[in-house]
């Protein structure tokens, strides 16, 4: 028997699954069923989500990531498809609010004590990429809200390693750096327990800064140098790799690392774009009244919109970031390993 259109997507299950409460206590409520298929439509996209994470985990888990070999265009490929997906969820927000706050009065005190604080696959997408327990607002109720075995489901997310933590591996294994051939040639300002150079870099970047700024100018080290940092996930030679890569992106053995970075931003771009309409929608359905899962409602997601960002120590390396013109320019020898190589 041949396959069928209808059967091959189990259109059957799907479209019989819209089951409103308005309906069930018979008091119906037109926008009920808006309400439960974008938020079905939500999870199949976290759904999707995770099936991309995890093979973009798969593939960083290897002892060694041939960044010169189509595994990091697949990495890259497939983030670059999360961000997307991330768009259009930011983007149903507007279906969302064509419904107004009377239509959704309507059927609201039906639905307690359920929430969208129960989902478990988003709470799982953002531990896959790097947000872990600590770092979370609200940690007494994070869980709370759960069932047993998705309190477990978390947690075991939670304790695999992130996709953060897997950059940060392989940010560290680059190689320029080890490897003295490189910079025989390079004419630069040596200093004592420093890699030739970053006391270079740090010099340039320090002469950029504007008076207000030099005051702060101890940071630098802070970031790249201070090994004992352990509020960092990102390492000192993890973050002086990523600003290497940021720096000279323009060659090619530097472009595809560069889109790997620039993902990671644009995952955090897009989550923060979706809490904060998520937050304006909150804010202009229900006002200030708490949830319905017994969260603060918009107060709640206006704190975890603030703090809940997972890639902010890859985004504040765009802070030591100085003119092309002032790059220090890098011998042939390792010009040449970042360019294409010529046979």
């Amino acid at each position: 028997m041949s396959l069928h259109y209808s059967d091959y997507l189990q259109l059957d299950k799907i479209l019989n699954a819209q089951l409103p409460e308005s309906e069930k206590l018979q008091q119906p409520a037109h926008d009920e069923t808006l309400f439960i298929i974008i938020h079905q439509t939500y999870e199949l996209w976290f759904k999707q989500l995770m099936h991309e994470i995890n093979s973009v985990l798969y593939i960083m888990k290897q002892p060694a990531l041939n960044d010169n070999s189509p595994e990091l265009q697949t990495v890259v490929h497939r983030l670059n498809r999360c961000v997307t997906i991330l768009k259009v969820l930011v983007q149903q927000i507007d279906i969302m609010e064509t419904m107004t706050p009377m239509d959704f009065l309507d059927f609201r005190d039906m639905l307690r004590p359920a929430s969208g604080f129960q989902s478990i696959q988003f709470k799982i997408v953002e531990a896959a990429l790097g947000l872990k327990y600590d770092q979370r607002y609200g940690q007494q109720y994070y869980i709370s809200q759960l069932r047993p075995q998705e309190v477990t489901a978390v947690k075991q997310a939670e304790a695999q390693q992130s996709l953060l933590e897997l950059v940060n591996e392989w940010l560290e294994r680059m190689p320029f750096f080890n490897e003295p051939t490189n910079w025989a040639a390079f004419e630069g300002e040596a200093v004592t327990g420093k890699h030739v150079y970053w006391s270079t870099y740090q010099a340039a970047f320090e002469k950029s800064l504007a008076e207000a700024e030099k005051n702060n100018s101890g940071i630098f080290d802070t970031v790249f140098y201070n090994t004992a940092n352990n509020d960092r996930i990102i390492s000192a030679a993890a973050s002086r790799a990523a600003l290497f890569i940021m720096l000279y992106r323009g060659y090619p053995m530097l472009q595809l690392p560069f889109q790997l970075l620039n993902c990671l931003l644009e995952i955090d771009e897009q989550l923060s774009t979706w809490r904060y309409r998520h937050m304006n929608m909150v804010h202009r359905t229900i006002g200030t009244r708490i949830g319905t899962g017994g969260s603060t409602g918009k107060d709640y997601l206006k704190a975890a919109l603030d703090k809940h960002y997972i890639f902010k120590e890859i985004a504040q390396l765009t802070s030591f970031l100085i003119e092309r013109k002032k790059l220090p320019r890098l011998s042939k020898t390792m010009e040449q390993r970042l360019g294409f190589v010529a046979y």
